[in-house]
């Protein structure tokens, strides 16, 4: 491991990594010969301890370097390469932005930045860093696809896409880009149904595509209603046809999945002789295809540019599917179907992950996300509880094994965890909502009404509003609570109208 190590600073660092390591780089002579010798010793101990892995023992000696010689640049990020390798990465952010004040150009630096602020779910603090990292080495995969994933994170695909094309023209076998391609191409698809449900939400082309999503979550018996409703609105439209048949094939009716099939034949075909966005879509021409979404704003074109981005998503999961197995390829897939809300399939991957890596802290990490997520919340606690641990100020773990804990049943056990999360990460609203119900679980009430605010727009459907009446009310201030209550219901009832609303809605019948 110790070699791994070295390799991989060296790989971060470039050909300047050797000498960063021994602190020499930027080293300022003292005038005391003991002095020296003394910050010679240090720094070749530290080194070594980096090397051996001793993270904590390398960052108490760094940071006594950097005392002994503040004008030696060199020492501080090397106190910040120590903190990141051992998991303090809000110490070691610090470290690197107090370096890149001095070292603005140096580009390994503002790369191990944006990471940090990553692991710290601080994406938008990540964008600047890894641009400044991508422009100074633009040959740099790493720093493409890093910063791709923060620019997905505060949901700029279109960015993303453009630095994922760069980084596959660098590597086109690198697995890492190749998921993060399916998921960037997944948010624009998102982003264009987005757009149709605006200028269009009861067209058929909106019913399609909700109907497709909800099918890819085994929710059949919406995903027909919907199907059947866009089959009502536009009887030529293939894709709801497509999605009756699918219904029919995986819930047991293959006969009627048959005559579907059947009638979906003496369709007229499309007019291909003009441009027609049916026919580039038929013809596989997705990159084309996708792009008609910056030129128009009909349902049409949302419609076909949305479902040209799912296209283009499922061969990059297929790429990547389709490369050889390792427990980073699981980790990618995992992560890929948890984004997606995929959970069980998420589970199965990083089992399957662990079991070629099974001391391997990120698909730990990765597994116990997705139990908790899975509601899964026993094995999801066990393993939380081993995780933390090691990282005791990370948000997404404590506000994970809070919540789990909360959902286990007690609340008093699940406070210190999601107060840790609320602190280190105060714009989580999944998280203050959480401890609001925690603390109403306990009759600490003016806490949760303070944590119940925080989390105001959580979800659609004004269950947080819901809570901060309920909250309120328990206090004495009908007022506020009357307030509240009354959005729960505006939002309540708009969640209440996107639903089907006739028996027959919730079943699947013959055609």
């Amino acid at each position: 491991m110790k070699a791994s190590r070295q390799n991989f600073l060296e790989v971060l660092l470039g050909p300047l990594g050797p000498l960063l390591l021994g602190g020499v780089l930027f080293f300022v002579p003292v005038s005391v010969s003991a002095e020296t010798d003394d910050i010679a010793a240090k720094s070749h101990r530290a080194k070594q301890a980096m090397l051996e892995d001793h993270f904590d023992e390398a960052s108490a000696l760094y940071a006594k370097l950097v005392q002994a010689a503040p004008n030696n640049p060199g020492f501080r990020l090397n106190w910040g390469l120590a903190l990141h390798s051992g998991g303090r990465f809000r110490e070691a952010v610090e470290q690197f932005r107090i370096y890149l004040k001095a070292q603005p150009d140096y580009a390994p630096a503002w790369l191990l930045l944006g990471l940090d602020c990553m692991k710290l779910d601080e994406p938008a603090r990540a964008v600047p860093a890894l641009e400044h990292a991508s422009r100074a080495e633009p040959t740099n995969k790493l720093a493409h696809v890093e910063l791709a994933q923060a620019l997905l994170a505060v949901n700029r695909p279109e960015k993303a896409l453009e630095n994922l094309q760069k980084a596959k023209e660098l590597d086109p076998e690198d697995p890492e880009t190749w998921q993060a391609l399916g998921l960037a191409y997944n948010a624009l698809s998102r982003r264009a149904f987005d757009q149709l449900e605006k200028v269009s939400p009861q067209s058929a082309y909106h019913d399609t595509l909700l109907g497709r999503s909800l099918a890819e979550r085994n929710q059949f018996l919406m995903a027909f209603s919907l199907f059947k409703h866009a089959h009502d609105k536009d009887p030529e439209l293939r894709a709801a046809y497509e999605g009756m048949a699918e219904v029919y094939q995986k819930t047991g009716h293959p006969e009627w999945a048959a005559e579907i099939n059947e009638r979906m034949k003496n369709l007229p075909p499309p007019d291909c002789l003009h441009k027609n966005l049916e026919c580039e879509f038929q013809a596989g021409r997705y990159e084309e295809l996708a792009q008609t979404a910056n030129f128009g704003k009909s349902p049409q074109v949302y419609y076909w540019a949305a479902s040209a981005y799912t296209m283009l998503s499922l061969q990059a999961f297929d790429r990547l599917g389709r490369m050889p197995t390792s427990a980073p390829i699981h980790d990618l897939m995992a992560e890929a179907y948890r984004i997606q809300g995929k959970y069980a399939m998420a589970v199965e991957e990083w089992r399957e992950a662990l079991k070629l890596a099974p001391h391997d802290r990120r698909q730990k990490e990765g597994l116990a996300r997705a139990l908790w997520l899975n509601k899964d919340y026993q094995e999801a606690r066990d393993l939380l509880e081993g995780l933390i641990r090691d990282d005791p100020e990370s948000p997404q773990l404590n506000y994970e094994l809070g919540d789990t804990i909360l959902r286990i049943g007690s609340p008093e056990g699940a406070i210190p965890y999601l107060e840790k999360a609320v602190t280190f990460s105060p714009q989580n609203k999944a998280a203050h909502d959480s401890l609001g119900t925690a603390y109403t679980r306990i009759d600490q009430t003016d806490k949760a009404i303070q944590h119940f605010r925080a989390a105001l727009g959580l979800d659609e459907e004004g269950t947080v509003d819901y809570q901060l009446a309920q909250a309120y009310k328990k206090i004495g201030r009908n007022d506020l609570a009357q307030e509240y209550i009354q959005r729960f219901e505006v939002a309540s009832r708009a969640a209440h109208a996107r639903k089907p609303q006739n028996i027959e809605d919730y079943q699947i019948t013959a055609p």
